[in-house]
């Protein structure tokens, strides 16, 4: 990270505090939260611990003649910026750091933070759309949900903000709507959308396809721990759909299936995943870029979950939890920024906490 350029995009962001009261400039706030949440913090008296016990290495970097704020001023601060501001120099900032390579996997889905509703009511737990590069493996941008609305309407505002040219965007069964599509084609991107019955329509006619084709995959067969797991991945032209179909979806070039197979403590389980895509795609892309997306999963939301314990945190005031959940993915992506040390997002977070020669490699990535 450039310390110029995060200071270009953030320094901007509007202080909601009077001038006349200003005691600890904005940035270094931000900058103390930022690096503490790197470093492991959780809450706001960790952000206080981490900014006395690494006040000299935090003026190498920030004003702090002030030393370091109490708890509660953080607290104060950060609830009160605007989350919307917030994120959208966060996607400005990777915009200006961050080049997706042609074709390359963006996934998009969700996720709830479990802890961060207000104790009044228990409604107001957000959930958090976010983007993800799947090869690069950061977070390109987030967007939360409106406590009256749903991804289908959060999704296509955070496709508007990215820079998504040849670019391949992948969405689960809730994103399948005409207008996400639409959203996805005007950037110049392709798309790989699972389908579901929420489209009944064309969720039937996938079905019909592949009843009257023949697989070509022999599938590949793991055995491992006791369980049986089969997989195989079908592609057809969206020539085999019928011609209303084509017409309402008229940008699919692919209709894919993938088939899942499980043999575990003597159960079976037969599952068929229908896709859309409007790339041309064969059997190996098509199941390359649907493993890809569960990067999304298993890259993203478990390690904000298991490495920064995302979903323990209880903190709801104001626009905290908004913001915190930003904190986190600009931490987590300059910690897989830094290449020359090769440990896990969790092992470099403690390595933070104890060498500052690591914190300034991670800021500096």
């Amino acid at each position: 990270m450039s310390l110029t350029l995060l200071t270009d995009h953030f320094a901007d962001i509007e202080d909601p505090r009077q001038a006349s009261k200003v005691t600890y400039k904005l940035f270094d706030v931000l900058f103390l939260t930022l690096t503490a949440v790197i470093s492991g913090a959780e809450d706001w008296e960790e952000i206080e611990d981490f900014g006395h016990l690494r006040l000299k290495w935090l003026k190498k970097y920030g004003d702090f003649s002030h030393g370091i704020p109490v708890h509660d001023t953080i607290a104060r601060l950060v609830c009160r910026i605007d989350p919307q501001a917030f994120h959208q120099r966060f996607i400005q900032w990777m915009q200006a750091t961050e080049k997706l390579s042609d074709k390359q996997v963006v996934a998009v889905d969700g996720k709830t933070l479990r802890r961060s509703y207000k104790r009044h009511d228990r409604q107001s737990t957000l959930h958090m759309i976010s983007a993800f590069a799947t090869k690069n493996g950061v977070v390109l941008g987030q967007r939360r949900t409106d406590e009256k609305s749903n991804e289908i309407t959060a999704v296509p505002e955070l496709l508007e903000l990215l820079e998504l040219e040849g670019a391949m965007v992948t969405l689960d069964a809730m994103s399948c709507q005409k207008q996400i599509v639409k959203t996805i084609v005007k950037k110049k991107a392709d798309y790989c959308i699972a389908v579901k019955k929420n489209q009944k329509s064309l969720y039937q006619a996938l079905q019909d396809a592949f009843e009257l084709s023949e697989s070509n995959d022999p599938g590949h067969v793991e055995q491992k721990h006791g369980r049986v797991e089969y997989r195989s991945y079908d592609v057809l032209s969206a020539l085999e759909l019928p011609p209303g179909i084509r017409s309402a979806w008229s940008s699919i070039k692919t209709i894919g299936r993938a088939t899942y197979y499980r043999l575990a403590n003597g159960k079976e389980q037969l599952q068929y995943r229908y896709y859309i895509s409007s790339a041309s795609l064969s059997a190996e892309e098509f199941a390359s870029t649907v493993r890809a997306h569960w990067g999304i999963e298993n890259r993203l939301h478990w390690v904000l979950d298991v490495s920064m314990r995302e979903d323990n945190c209880p903190i709801s005031r104001g626009h905290a939890a908004d913001n915190l959940a930003c904190f986190r993915h600009v931490a987590l992506n300059q910690i897989r920024r830094e290449k020359t040390i090769d440990a896990s997002v969790n092992r470099k977070q403690k390595m933070a906490t104890m060498s500052e020669e690591v914190l300034d490699l991670i800021v500096n990535a």
